[in-house]
């Protein structure tokens, strides 16, 4: 039961394989859950390179035919590649994959069919229950049947852009030893754009460098080869390739907002008026570029759950968070790493530009990224914070959000950790570093 607590989290579920946290019998009752819960016939199934994925699909597959569902089984595949065969063929998803977490963990990301989004209340919650309840085994046992889809991946994304319109760009992309590896030599070949490629050969031990491009030290290499070679665009994956982090031509890492500005403008100049989701901590200048562009911005809460289900509320034809996650209309909604990649190229082919100028029209703000405070008590320590600002404007959509007409902050709390996250943006860096050091001094004096 403490194993049940621990892993399922907000978004998905994921723990430690090798303490045991996260183990095959586990798994296999939450395959026997979920099929139970989702009602259907048939599941897709991928899993990521690491060493205890595929033991753990295994267990996932045994637990979905036990109860009369069968499987497509898609075998190692980056996490988009299931939304697409979950979107395609209309039914659920289910990818083993700890993301960008180290080789010592994994998980599972769930979706219905058409890839829609599942969280703690869409139906993850009843799941973790079914769990914990047992599901009875099924008079027949589901079959289990292996599908090759990347090819169909691969013509869906370049169905999306114009392969034509992408120029004779120079790329430096790093797989990080994840699962970009698995289709990216494919999307190259078919394009004029050229690929030089750095850790694509999958290796779940992650050999080279951790396949988390959030963290500064992780894209070294990557810089290194873009600033050394004089390409266009630098592009790094993490470990299930659902998201993309993107390097310009000086070798200066794009935010997760520059990347959604830029994509944004894209989409709105093929669907003028258009609506775009973009989540609260991505910076100001991401709404009043949809808005100069003609287009509608919709704030949201962070979270792929919940950017999901406003697109299709809204009828967005896309949106972005800071963190790297891009998702796309013309994809299910569903984000993709990969796509996002593609779409930057035909913009950078378009504009005729460096990336290093284009991006001079959206960077507008400075920002601390994202700090970790520890906490005891976040609920407190966000009221502390909030007496701390009186003259601030307050929402709380998701976490505290504080406002002034020069500056903003956002706390969160994690849903897995005992820590605040603190985002900060202003005009001037001193103002975001002196806005990051009193709110710290305010959390730390608790």
């Amino acid at each position: 039961m403490a194993a049940i607590d621990s892993v399922f989290k907000a978004y998905d579920i994921r723990g430690r394989v090798d303490t045991g946290e996260l183990d095959e019998a586990l798994v296999r009752g939450i395959g026997a859950a979920f099929a139970s819960w989702s009602g259907v016939d048939r599941i897709a199934v991928g899993y990521d390179c690491r060493p205890s994925s595929p033991g753990l699909a295994d267990a996932l597959s045994e637990g979905i035919t036990s109860v009369g569902c069968d499987v497509d089984a898609l075998g190692a595949v980056p996490t988009d590649l299931v939304y697409f065969a979950s979107g395609r063929d209309d039914i659920p998803g289910v990818m083993i994959t700890a993301s960008h977490n180290p080789a010592g963990y994994n998980g599972i990301k769930l979706c219905g069919p058409g890839a829609a989004p599942i969280g703690v209340d869409s139906g993850l919650g009843v799941i973790k229950q079914l769990v914990i309840d047992g599901v009875p085994s099924g008079v027949v046992r589901g079959t289990i049947r292996p599908v090759q889809a990347v090819p169909d991946y691969v013509d869906h994304l370049l169905g999306i852009v114009d392969p034509s319109a992408i120029a004779a760009l120079d790329v430096v992309v790093d797989g990080g030893n994840g699962m970009a590896g698995i289709a990216l030599e494919r999307v190259f070949d078919r394009l004029d754009a050229r690929l030089q490629g750095l850790y694509l050969e999958p290796d779940g031990t992650f050999p080279n460098h951790p396949a988390n491009p959030l963290e500064p030290e992780n894209l070294v290499d990557l810089i290194a080869a873009v600033r050394e070679s004089r390409a266009d665009l630098g592009v790094a994956f993490d470990g299930d390739a659902d998201r993309a982090f993107f390097i310009d031509d000086t070798g200066e890492v794009l935010s997760g907002s520059t990347t959604t500005a830029l994509v944004a403008t894209w989409f709105l100049g093929r669907h003028p008026g258009a609506s775009i989701v973009h989540n609260l901590i991505t910076s100001r200048s991401v709404p009043e570029i949809i808005g100069e562009h003609g287009g509608t911005p919709v704030r949201t809460r962070v979270g792929h759950s919940f950017i999901k289900a406003v697109m299709a509320e809204t009828g967005a034809v896309f949106g972005g968070e800071h963190s790297g996650h891009y998702y796309f209309a013309d994809n299910y909604r569903a984000d993709s790493g990969m796509l996002a990649m593609l779409v930057l190229l035909q913009v950078l082919s378009e504009a005729g530009v460096s990336l290093s100028e284009l991006r001079r029209s959206v960077d507008r703000y400075e920002a601390s990224g994202e700090v970790n405070l520890r906490v005891d008590d976040a609920i407190a320590a966000m009221a502390a914070v909030e007496r701390g600002y009186p003259t601030a404007e307050v929402d709380r959509l998701d976490g505290l959000t504080l406002s002034w007409d020069d500056r903003w902050l956002n706390l969160r709390p994690s849903n897995t950790e005992p820590f605040l996250r603190l985002n900060v943006e202003a005009g001037d860096r001193s103002t975001v570093a002196e806005l990051v050091r009193s709110v710290s001094e305010i959390v730390e004096g608790l």
